[in-house]
């Protein structure tokens, strides 16, 4: 039986969303703010799943844990703003493509002083570093104010792919999980628990980027992975099972007891979704697609 328990959440995020001040030590949960991947997909046929690109919280052990800054997180930033106290907070970045890090220039609680944010990354394909790659896109003609701006205490750490972040008791481990796209894969440990999160699975990895995935995933409590299909190509309905055949089979071989699908495709409206969601529990009972606003508890 899954020891993940889903708590009440609303079906996609609204510009009032807000968030729990920062979990106390005994406790660790997951929360969706962005499960689009490509490019943000505002539509009247997506409000139940959401439109905003890539943005994970994890509140585990006292630690406010933050997975890729999609557009997501702009909202997750005008919620810990209602917040009313200093913040700090680590940013793990899977990649430096556009869907993952679009967000960060409207993060809003980067402008405030007294905030603190880690912000860690692997280098780009260009061997450009994760904070090249944020200044970057707030240069001219890109973004009116450069990254400067941003008040708050930003310090920065270059990943090597295969290394383990140690934050006291809270062991985060990295892999290379998929060499094409240089894309950086996590698993979160603490006591007993684990949540994996990978954003780049593809249905023909490479047999080396297959055994580092087995490797980060297996036997985790939650895994967190994409649907899969081939940017920037129209996607094909016909067979919603090309979406999410490979996380599913990867669940299964690693052994994890829950799976929430992720980075729904652009053109993937809310009926559509409902049927992948059905085709998925009719083969792996604990798997499910994440939705913006979707509470998940781990180990309760």
């Amino acid at each position: 039986m899954s020891n993940l328990a889903p708590s009440d959440f609303q079906s996609s995020v609204t510009e009032t969303a807000t968030t729990s001040p920062i979990s106390s030590a005994g406790e660790f949960f997951v929360q969706f703010w962005g499960v689009r991947g490509l490019i943000a997909t505002p539509a009247s046929n997506a409000n139940r799943y959401g439109g905003n690109t890539a943005c994970v919280e994890i509140q585990v052990a006292g630690k406010r844990l933050i997975f890729d800054g999609g557009t997501g997180i702009r909202i997750l930033g005008k919620s810990l703003r209602q917040l009313q106290q200093p913040i700090e907070a680590h940013l793990f970045f899977t990649n430096s493509q556009s869907n993952r890090i679009q967000g960060f220039p409207f993060f809003a609680p980067a402008f405030v002083p007294e905030n603190r944010f880690h912000i860690y990354g692997s280098a780009a394909s260009n061997s450009a570093s994760i904070k090249q790659c944020l200044c970057d896109q707030m240069l001219q003609p890109h973004f009116p104010y450069p990254f400067q701006v941003m008040q708050s205490e930003l310090q920065f750490y270059n990943l090597l792919p295969g290394g383990e972040v140690q934050l006291d008791d809270v062991a985060i481990s990295t892999a290379l999980i998929n060499q094409t796209q240089r894309s950086v894969g996590y698993r979160v440990s603490w006591q007993n628990k684990s949540v994996a999160y990978i954003s780049d699975l593809t249905k023909n990895a490479d047999p080396v980027d297959q055994e580092q995935i087995l490797q980060l995933v297996k036997g985790v409590d939650l895994l967190i992975a994409n649907a899969t299909y081939s940017p920037p190509t129209a996607n094909n309905h016909e067979s919603s099972d090309l979406h999410w055949q490979a996380a599913v089979e990867l669940a299964q071989t690693a052994a994890v007891k829950q799976l929430v699908i992720s980075h729904h495709h652009p053109d993937d409206d809310d009926d559509f979704l409902d049927q992948v969601q059905t085709d998925v529990k009719s083969v792996f009972a604990q798997g499910l697609l994440a939705c913006e606003g979707l509470v998940l508890s781990v180990g309760k």
